[in-house]
């Protein structure tokens, strides 16, 4: 068994051994004196967390305060630096834990893994219906994005890769002296690369630049992990349930906005979304390529030695003369499998350059399948062909266009575009000015008529011609790339049905959607509503039902297999309402939406827009699938993996590996219990829902008295958060505001959050939750006891209540202090923050009493140690930020050297704090 207590032993060697290495480097490039500042200011942080003094206080001030360039630098850096070593350190002790688990003798096996899934569902007597069906509704889909809180630089994602690759190979027992010797030699080159490292971008990305930092991800590590995930999920069935031959269908799948994403993006253009399709089909071709040339070596079989189909011979023999020339062609004529490999080689090659290359995926898949079956009738039948197999799976699951691209675009584009063309052609001179009934019957009209609106593109302006293209440039890739590249438009800021409508009829005059004479509808195109606000939320039922009751609207969902997808934003919701309030009325739309559709026999798949931060939805992958409601996992689950998680999640093989494992179990043995309890009639306590109600109407109130209610809170926000000076740290291709406005309702959610995540406040991820519990929980010691039992039985609100942990624990209101001084008038600044302290210690206090822990996080001593060993070297950065931007925002000049040194400590504190934005 892994000893409790000893088990993060090795990873405080490796993160002492680590930050050995970086003194040794401070010394070096600073001198002793530089070292003995770094440590200097760290042990003061360190006692004022201990044991707060003023006396501490005022000579801690006195340090950075009289820091001068380049020790200033210099000093943030290495706080900067170590935490990018801790990272590394604690990811390279996941990997060391797993493996350990793997190695017990004794039949231990790993939490929320797929074989403890398996071994659940052995254990519940599910019959053998229940299983397979559960399988076959099984879906997770994951979206990568480029929002713009990734703050490390490419450059040093790849320098922090092989000082992981190098913890794990010092783990090897092996090792002789020599080669631990050469390793910790190679270690400390890695970490003074990193040191000597600019981390800063001197430019913004550009889209492309996005796109290429995204497919990285697929080139390293995912191509590779899921159909690995698969594999296991086979092999666990297997071993745990062999009585059957079990079906294990493409349940997870990988896409991206990166490319797509135009709402509030002017640089996202059809040109550029075309250029993006064709960076992932070279990626993924080149993936094969590698894949076939592998296959190729492993499959020397000869027909001297084993006998093969007469048949499969001469299409071999056929598909060279068609596709080959003598020097493309295999020299061993008995090698019949790498005769066929060669073909399958060159048609790869030639995809997308001429008529020689594959047209489908579909049809390598097929050349696949023929080699692997041959095979296997001279293979013993126990031994499976897992090689051939995985690549089969890699094409079933990639395509030819490796990640469906979803294209997103705010609602107002899109009726700009309808009111100027049904100008245009005399229907109507005032569409926008429409009400809702009569847009609806509009649209509804030119969607039963089969004849085109449009005439010639010069008679529309710039940009109703440019939302035309995107049509125009969707239907040409679903020609040149298949219909898998593109599959959603998603509508940001839906408010109506009509919103949805306007996507059909422009969907309608590019031929994506088709009305035939005969009645017939051809519909090529998924659209989506985003649901943000909390207005939103609470009229997406009827904006559904509204839709789902027209008979025009009822065919095209039959024409895309009687499924609709819905996506809800976390980060509107969230900076609206609160996270706690935000989050109930996500939970309550979906419920609602979902038993609505059952009504009308439509499958339904909600597209859960969840940030990094705790603050716009993030948290574990696992937690975040089994905190929805539970009658809705069976429609399948779709989240977005937002910049900032990205490295975290998937730069490491086995990391990404344990992060899409845990998804899969908790999904897997989340949908089983839901089946056997759906058969049981009750899934969660009416008493529950109507305490959330109540808890967030409380909840709601206080936010909302604060952010909208205050006056001055937008001036606090500003001046108390380095939300100026983020603009400048060039971490993302999209503007910071919609419309370059400075009102608060213009701000988009990831700069919200992430300044407030700079302070320390961390306000979005918390904020007016204690009070609405609280409130709650003062009515009666009953109404404490149901909140208590609330968070044993049911997984949405122990999620909630476990993020909210994170997130005090993450919080820091003595350091978040020091913010405060950047106000212009204290009374403000005093008048907010002893609310924001009493809330923290209110949400403190009903928090530990609900989860029954004596401190924050108790559950997870893994995570809380983690913060714990952070704390001290987060604090410096703080600090010296105060100080900078307090120093930049007097000077009457602007400084480089300044901003630069506060985009330093941006940059440091986000690595500290891990989820950011």
């Amino acid at each position: 068994m892994i000893d409790v207590a000893d088990k993060n032993v090795l990873l405080r060697n490796d993160v002492k051994k680590l930050g050995n290495i970086l003194g040794e480097i401070l010394v070096h490039h600073g001198g002793i004196s530089l070292l003995e500042k770094v440590e200097k200011i760290r042990e003061l942080t360190k006692n004022l967390r201990k044991n707060y003094n003023e006396e501490s206080y005022l000579l801690l001030k006195q340090e950075i305060s009289s820091l001068e360039p380049p020790t200033r630098s210099q000093v943030i850096r290495a706080f900067s630096i170590y935490f990018h070593l801790v990272n590394i350190a604690e990811q390279n002790h996941r990997i060391r834990r797993r493996r350990q688990y793997q190695l017990q003798q004794d039949g231990v096996i790993q939490p929320v893994s797929i074989e403890s899934a398996v071994v659940a569902i052995k254990e519940g007597q599910y019959s053998q219906e229940v299983i397979q069906q559960v399988l076959n509704d099984l879906s997770i889909e994951l979206i990568i994005t480029a929002h713009p809180t990734e703050a490390t630089k490419r450059t040093v994602l790849e320098i922090q890769k092989r000082i992981s690759t190098i913890l794990q190979e010092l783990d090897n027992p092996m090792l002789t002296k020599k080669e631990k010797k050469n390793l910790e030699e190679s270690l400390f080159n890695d970490v003074t690369a990193l040191w000597q490292t600019d981390e800063l971008r001197h430019r913004k990305p550009t889209v492309i630049d996005e796109v290429k930092n995204g497919l990285y991800y697929f080139k390293e590590t995912l191509f590779d992990v899921l159909p690995d995930i698969h594999q296991e999920l086979e092999d666990q069935l297997e071993e745990h349930l062999p009585e059957t031959k079990w079906n294990v269908p493409n349940f997870l799948h990988f896409g991206s906005w990166i490319g797509g994403d135009r709402d509030g993006n002017p640089n996202v253009t059809p040109e550029i979304t075309w250029e993006t399709l064709k960076l992932q089909r070279k990626v993924v071709l080149k993936k094969y390529d590698e894949a076939i040339v592998d296959l190729m070596k492993r499959f020397s079989q000869s027909t001297a030695r084993v006998s093969l189909d007469e048949e499969l011979v001469k299409s071999v023999e056929h598909e060279e003369e068609i596709y080959l020339t003598e020097d493309d062609c295999w020299p061993v004529k008995s090698e019949v499998y790498r005769r066929k490999f060669a073909v399958m080689l060159k048609r790869i090659r030639e995809v997308g350059k001429s008529d020689v290359g594959y047209q489908t995926s579909e049809e390598l898949e097929k050349d696949l399948i023929i080699v692997k079956e041959s095979v296997e009738q001279h293979q013993p039948s126990q031994h499976k062909l897992k090689t051939i197999r995985k690549v089969i799976r890699q094409v079933q699951l990639f395509g030819f266009h490796l990640a469906t691209l979803d294209i997103r675009n705010h609602s107002g584009e899109h009726e700009a575009a309808i009111t100027e063309i049904l100008k245009v052609v005399n229907i109507t001179d005032r569409y926008a000015d429409l009400s809702e009934e009569e847009k609806i019957k509009l649209l509804e009209s030119v969607l039963k008529d089969p004849r085109p609106l449009l005439l010639l593109e010069e008679d529309y302006s710039k940009e109703t011609q440019e939302v035309l293209k995107v049509f125009q440039m969707i239907k040409k890739a679903h020609n040149e790339f298949g219909s898998r590249s593109i599959e959603v438009y998603l509508v940001s800021m839906t408010q109506s049905a009509s919103d949805l409508l306007e996507v059909l009829v422009l969907a309608k005059e590019a031929g994506i959607y088709r009305l035939h004479a005969d009645g017939k509808i051809e519909s090529g195109l998924n659209v989506a509503p985003l649901l943000e606000t909390i207005d939103d939320l609470v009229a997406g039922p009827k904006i559904m039902k509204t839709l789902f009751e027209m008979g025009v609207y009822r065919k095209h969902i039959q024409e895309r297999g009687d499924h609709q997808e819905i996506m809800l934003g976390y980060s509107d919701g969230s900076k609206d309402g609160g996270t706690l309030t935000a989050n109930w009325k996500l939970f309550k739309a979906q419920q609602e939406i979902h038993n609505m559709a059952r009504e009308f026999n439509i499958g339904l798949k909600f597209f859960h827009g969840r940030g990094g931060s705790l603050g716009r939805g993030g948290g574990p992958l696992n937690r975040s699938i089994l905190s929805q409601p539970a009658e809705t996992l069976g429609d399948g689950v779709k989240i977005t993996e937002q910049g900032e998680v990205l490295s975290s999640r998937y730069l490491l093989e086995d990391i990404a590996y344990r992060n899409l494992e845990q998804a899969a179990s908790a999904l897997l043995e989340a949908s089983a219990k839901v089946a056997k309890k759906s058969e049981q009639g009750k899934i969660r306590e009416e008493a529950w829902e109507v305490a959330m109600e109540e808890v967030s109407a409380h909840s709601l109130k206080k936010y909302q008295s604060l952010v909208f209610g205050d006056q001055d809170f937008l001036t606090y926000f500003k001046q108390a958060t380095p939300l100026r000076e983020l603009g400048a740290l060039n971490i993302g291709s999209r503007p910071m505001s919609r419309k370059g406005s400075e009102r608060f309702e213009d701000l988009r959610a990831i700069p919200w959050v992430f300044a407030w995540t700079q302070s320390r406040q961390m306000i979005p991820a918390w904020y007016a939750a204690g009070t609405g519990l609280q409130t709650f929980a003062s009515k009666g010691s009953e109404n404490l006891k149901l909140l208590q039992d609330m968070y044993q039985q049911w997984p949405f609100f122990r999620s909630t209540i476990n993020n909210l942990q994170m997130a005090l624990m993450k919080a820091d209101l003595s350091t978040a202090k020091e913010y405060i001084k950047l106000i212009e008038d204290q009374t403000i600044a005093d008048r907010i923050f002893n609310d924001i302290s009493e809330e923290y210690k209110r949400t403190r206090e009903i928090l530990l009493q609900i989860s029954g822990n004596l401190e924050l996080l108790d559950h997870t001593p893994n995570i809380q140690e983690s913060v714990h060993r952070r704390n001290p070297y987060v604090d410096p950065l703080n600090f010296l930020q105060v100080d900078l931007i307090q120093k930049m925002r007097q000077s009457e000049e602007r400084s480089d050297e300044l901003l630069t040194e506060v985009l330093l400590t941006i940059s440091g504190i986000a690595a500290g704090l891990v989820n950011t934005g």
